[in-house]
């Protein structure tokens, strides 16, 4: 199947040349996930990485109790990406993405992802910034996270 409409209605990559968008959705598979159903594991090993085309997203921590936390929820409008790092190594995966509606994603896999990369270096450069742009983002929700405990922390130990 080509899905290369709703490739080009993803911002970060509407600079790219059909041609290109056509060699990238040829390597996406297209998934549907109900709701309530994971899309990603916190813990397991992974090698792909995800578009929000339809639904909504909450994407899950486990506390150092083992209890369920939502650190963001996403939905389709926010073109989010999720699995990136897996993009970039081999470690596991860092969080739960659990659908809170019905879904559909793209996926690419690693080697997919390489082999674009490799043959079209402009638009992996593309691709990448599409990566770094939610690593960083991520990074500065939780710098802000971290601001606010360690705040708090301080608060409790002067008031305690």
């Amino acid at each position: 199947m080509n899905y290369l409409s709703r490739l080009k209605s993803i911002p970060v990559l509407e600079g790219m040349k059909d041609e290109d968008l056509k060699a990238l959705s040829e390597l996406v598979k297209e998934h549907k996930t109900p709701a309530g159903e994971d899309l990603i594991t916190e813990g397991e090993t992974g090698s792909e990485m995800y578009i929000l085309i339809e639904g909504k997203v909450d994407v899950i921590k486990k506390t150092i109790f083992g209890d369920p936390f939502v650190v963001a929820s996403m939905d389709a409008g926010m073109h989010c990406v999720f699995g990136e790092i897996a993009m970039i190594d081999n470690d596991k995966r860092s969080a739960t993405v659990r659908a809170t509606s019905d879904c559909v994603t793209l996926s690419i896999n690693r080697k997919n992802f390489d082999k674009f990369c490799d043959d079209r270096p402009e638009c992996g450069v593309k691709l990448l910034r599409l990566i770094s742009m939610n690593l960083a983002r991520n990074i500065r929700k939780e710098n802000d996270n971290l601001r606010m405990v360690y705040q708090a922390l301080i608060e409790e130990i002067e008031t305690g």
